[in-house]
């Protein structure tokens, strides 16, 4: 009998974030194919027999290429198994959940997509940046700062048409993005903020304008992972920060019994 590929989204850092689906299903896991960015206390719901296999990639690097993944996926489900694959933020946003699902489709093992918390909305979210704004953002655009095997992506269209950018996996390539950005129209001046390590004890978020944040990001050593935010919203940060990397809890205001 075959068994089911889960393509799970674990959310942009903090392990409360996961949704209650993704907990759910990693209880039950035979195999957790989990990438770099997934925080370790996830990997605690699934069972002591699970097998755990890492599959992160870092900048110019894999521990295992793609195709070896979809391979994994489709041939652990083959033997009966039911298979988590835990991916950093949403499964289909830049996430490659696509080309795993299109690769368990391929080969008639059955998937379900479970969506997740991604970092497009959520680092900015917790740098006190919200993407849209009545009034200030209508639109908000998501792009990735590199392409396939690290080729260019041409920013243009989403520069010129959206009021609110977000450009994901930003670090290794942020002068050339902010370079790119002008050159298609938006201005030197315009705010722009660096988030690195969203939602985690170690978020760091560093805000100047977009002609000066390259220069700024690598005087103070900021890199990978971190999301690029562009846009008249980052201007209300300086109000709406709510998030303390340095008081980083979980916490929950206690429910109170019904009289």
């Amino acid at each position: 009998m075959t068994g089911t590929v889960y393509l799970v989204g674990a959310g942009p850092g903090d392990p409360g974030l996961l949704t209650l689906r993704g907990a759910e299903l990693l209880r039950g896991a035979d195999v957790v194919v989990y990438d770099r960015l997934v925080s370790g206390e996830l990997l605690d719901f699934a069972p002591p027999w699970a097998e755990l296999v890492y599959a992160g990639k870092a900048p110019a690097q894999a521990a295992i290429d793609q195709g070896s993944i979809n391979a994994l996926l489709v041939d652990r489900a083959r033997e009966g198994k039911v298979v988590v694959r835990l991916k950093g933020g949403d499964p289909f946003v830049f996430g490659r959940g696509g080309e795993e699902a299109l690769a368990c489709a391929a080969a008639g093992v059955p998937f379900e997509v479970v969506p997740g918390v991604t970092s497009a909305v959520a680092a900015p979210a917790f740098a006190g940046i919200p993407v849209t704004h009545r009034g200030i953002a209508a639109s908000v655009a998501v792009v990735t700062a590199s392409g396939a095997a690290g080729t260019d992506v041409d920013l243009e269209p989403a520069a010129r048409s959206a009021d609110t950018l977000v450009v994901l996996m930003a670090a290794g390539r942020l002068r050339a993005v902010c370079d790119a950005l002008m050159r298609s129209g938006r201005a030197t001046t315009e705010p722009a903020a660096l988030i690195q390590w969203a939602s985690t004890k170690n978020q760091r978020t560093l805000t100047a304008p977009l002609g000066d944040i390259a220069a700024a990001a690598q005087e103070a050593k900021m890199g990978a992972p971190a999301t690029l935010v562009v846009g008249k919203v980052v201007d209300l940060s300086s109000r709406l920060a709510w998030f303390d990397p340095g008081l980083y809890a979980r916490t929950a205001p206690a429910v109170s019994a019904p009289a």
